[in-house]
């Protein structure tokens, strides 16, 4: 005869596994090419990484070392800002130029200008805005 097994229906609490260091590199090519397509000069593209821009000239020449998890939390919300973007604007350019573009949002400064401020919670506030406005939230 078959006994009844006890069936656990609580669901595990969510722990988000730790980004890699091959998915962060991966992270880290992507956002160079962003930094081009919003034709960002090594000061300000290592501003919105928080490195010496020493370090980020080797990194872009020689790919990343190994990446924090400040690092990490930087480049996923660059990779946020831009699918935002890419959802936001159906012509890319578009939303390429919007991150230079004066905002209200923003009190008239542009997207760029608040993530140079240098904080993650600068890089943050851009994507909290984004993801507002996409309908994300």
């Amino acid at each position: 005869m078959l006994a009844l097994q006890p069936v656990d229906t609580v669901a595990p609490a969510f722990r988000p596994e730790p980004v890699t260091q091959e998915e962060a590199a991966a992270m880290f090519r992507a956002a160079l090419g962003l930094f081009g397509k919003w034709e960002l000069t090594d000061d300000q593209a290592a501003t919105l990484l928080d490195m010496p821009v020493r370090t980020y000239r080797r990194w872009k020449a020689e790919g990343p070392g190994r990446i924090s998890r400040d690092g990490c939390a930087r480049l996923s919300n660059l990779m946020g800002i831009h699918k935002a973007l890419r959802i936001i604007f159906a012509e890319a350019r578009r939303g390429y130029g919007w991150i230079k573009a004066g905002n209200d949002a923003f009190a008239g400064s542009s997207a760029l200008d608040v993530m140079l401020g240098g904080e993650l919670t600068d890089l943050m506030r851009v994507r909290r805005y984004l993801d507002a406005t996409r309908g994300g939230w």
